[in-house]
């Protein structure tokens, strides 16, 4: 199978190039909310087997309906227009973390530091205030935050 060619490039100078193949994950592949294997501060194993695009991780990033990480972050030169700055600035997050630090901090942020303000976004259980309807349910699939890990751990900062 042929994977199309994505070439990503920022107003900054950084170009991130990557193949296009996504495998949609089944509840049946994915590593349940709450049960996913934690070593010191690194969720070493994706929750779910993906082939991650660059394209579908900034999407998630971008999307009001998925992470909407636009809100709290920035990353320089993405073209996404009011971008937060409560959060830490991730233009260089994938020199800063691996891919399983990333992976821990956007599954539940706050079993590394309880004050954070970031939401769990993988995690279902001890929250407070949550809808009938969403109660049980991450706020991102699975698959979301492997294609968000993805992107995020690609920005290597200016070149």
């Amino acid at each position: 199978m042929l994977k199309p060619l994505v070439v990503l490039s920022f107003v900054c100078g950084v170009t991130l190039v990557s193949s296009c193949s996504v495998l949609k994950s089944s509840p049946s592949t994915a590593t349940m909310p709450d049960n996913y294997g934690i070593d010191n501060d690194e969720i070493p194993l994706p929750l779910v087997p993906i082939s991650a695009d660059l394209k579908t991780g900034m999407d998630v990033f971008v999307n009001r309906e998925a992470g909407h990480c636009v809100l709290c972050h920035q990353i320089n030169g993405l073209d996404a227009p009011f971008q937060g700055n409560l959060g830490p600035d991730l233009s260089d997050v994938g020199s800063r973390l691996t891919p399983a630090q990333i992976r821990f901090r956007i599954a539940d942020a706050s079993r590394l530091n309880p004050a954070t303000v970031m939401p769990p976004y993988y995690r279902i259980n001890d929250l407070s205030q949550v809808l009938e309807e969403v109660r049980g349910k991450p706020v991102l699939s699975a698959d979301n935050v492997e294609q968000l890990v993805y992107f995020l751990s690609m920005l290597q900062g200016a070149e």
